[in-house]
């Protein structure tokens, strides 16, 4: 008899790595997937932390799952993830339906773990020890995409942003051998994928863990040599490690793309402090100018916060300026959002919701001009993109990205690329968020 499988997945890049892992691990056990939770043998909820909002919305799909268990007898409720990982021991006695919660270092053991369980059907919480290196994963994957891979190259921060969860949820930092991480890279390459995003919370700290310095710029070179590879991306850099050797190892590569995220959260060097970036607004700015001297024609993106815990009026002012000096090229602009069990959270001077709205008005409002800006730069330039396949709103436009992670739109000819091919595109016209153009 079949058996089926469902996750559902909230939160970050890594969280979708992490169901790849869950997913090939099923697969393996013979399990195949299903749309519909309802008729699943095993249901995985992979869970996030990072706002109240997420929490409040996956805890009621938790208890949802009370009921469905009870119209599908027998079937196994997993609770994996961040929210595991930071509330295992309340959730184990609140949910009588979970049978299963794991934290975050045990993802890769997940199919021992759920054989287990099928043998004594004990419920089990693992979620303690954030000090071990995940097993490393040998198993299948189940890649949303057909051309594009996640692969972890490190797990945990050691940054401790004061609005941020993820160090005590995620851990402390542990890099993965840089052999281990190109074997993935070249099965992968064996089997069709092209593009590849190396994940970590911050990947310019990748190999400090084993004293190693600069070791991020020579992964970035060895996964740049491996045949076959097209596009190499990676995420998020923290502005406080990205290195003058990272920046020219990028510009020297034939793969790295010449994206560049560099979070900066703020303007303002007093609200970079009370954030503990650890780094401050000149500093910054710094970064940009050697990533445009060594990278001309790179692409810079960014996240931005309004309303932390004492930003005032004049600290949003040093934001939009640094905005307009920098000219993002794309922004991801957020509202603070209090974390329970953050310093930020105690923090006094909270700022009320009607500031922080406007404020994100008026920060999206200059970013906005900045991304069309931007953007119509590259009109009349004929650039290599990556082809996704059909719009999701057109099935007659053709979407990709470029190099620069810029999404591109063009109509369908006579013959349709193949996902994951490269196409050149001259670009005709530049809107705010996106490219349109024709293949040449």
């Amino acid at each position: 008899m079949t058996r089926y499988y469902h996750i559902l997945n909230y939160g970050c890049q890594m969280n979708e790595s992490d169901a790849e892992h869950y997913a090939g691990q099923l697969l393996d056990l013979g399990y195949t997937y299903t749309p519909d939770y309802h008729e699943a043998d095993v249901i995985i909820i992979n869970t996030c932390c990072v706002r109240e909002s997420a929490e409040k919305k996956i805890l009621g799909k938790i208890g949802e799952m009370k009921q469905v268990k009870r119209n599908h007898p027998g079937s196994v409720l997993c609770v994996t993830g961040c929210m595991a990982q930071e509330w295992g021991r309340e959730m184990l006695k609140k949910y009588p339906q979970v049978d299963l919660l794991l934290g975050t270092a045990h993802v890769n053991s997940f199919s021992s773990i759920l054989q287990n369980y099928l043998s004594s059907h004990d419920r089990q919480g693992l979620f303690d020890d954030l000090t071990v290196m995940p097993q490393e994963f040998e198993g299948s994957f189940v890649r949303k995409s057909s051309f594009a891979a996640w692969v972890p190259i490190m797990y945990g921060c050691n940054n401790f942003c004061t609005y941020c969860i993820v160090p005590y949820v995620r851990g402390r930092e542990r890099s993965r051998e840089p052999e281990a991480i190109c074997r993935e890279i070249r099965r992968a390459v064996s089997l069709g994928y092209r593009e590849f995003t190396l994940l970590g919370q911050n990947v310019n700290s990748y190999g400090k863990d084993r004293g190693e310095k600069e070791a991020f710029a020579r992964l970035l070179e060895l996964v740049d040599a491996i045949p076959g590879v097209e596009r190499i991306r990676y995420m998020t850099s923290h502005p406080r490690d990205m290195s003058e050797e990272v920046v020219r190892t990028i510009a020297q590569s034939r793969h790295v793309c010449r994206h560049f995220h560099i979070p900066v959260q703020s303007g303002s060097s007093r609200i970079m402090k009370a954030m503990n970036r650890g780094y401050d607004r000149e500093k910054y700015l710094d970064l940009v100018r050697t990533i445009r001297k060594y990278v001309p024609d790179a692409v810079l993106s960014t996240d931005l916060i309004v309303g932390f815990p004492g930003e005032t009026e004049e600290d949003f002012e040093d934001t939009l300026s640094l905005v307009r000096e920098v000219c993002f090229d794309d922004a991801f602009t957020f509202i603070y959002s209090r974390r329970s069990g953050t310093p930020a959270a105690k923090m006094p001077d909270q700022v009320p919701d009607d500031v922080k709205k406007e404020r994100l008005d008026r920060l999206m409002e200059v970013q906005n001009a900045c991304s069309l800006e931007r953007n119509k730069r590259l009109v009349g330039r004929t650039l290599p993109v990556m082809v996704e396949g059909p719009s999701r709103s057109n099935p007659e436009v053709m979407s990709g990205r470029t190099d620069g992670n810029n999404l591109v739109l063009w109509p369908k000819g006579e013959t349709e690329p193949a996902p994951g091919s490269i196409v050149p595109v001259r670009i005709e016209r530049a809107q705010t968020w996106l490219l349109k153009g024709r293949v040449e």
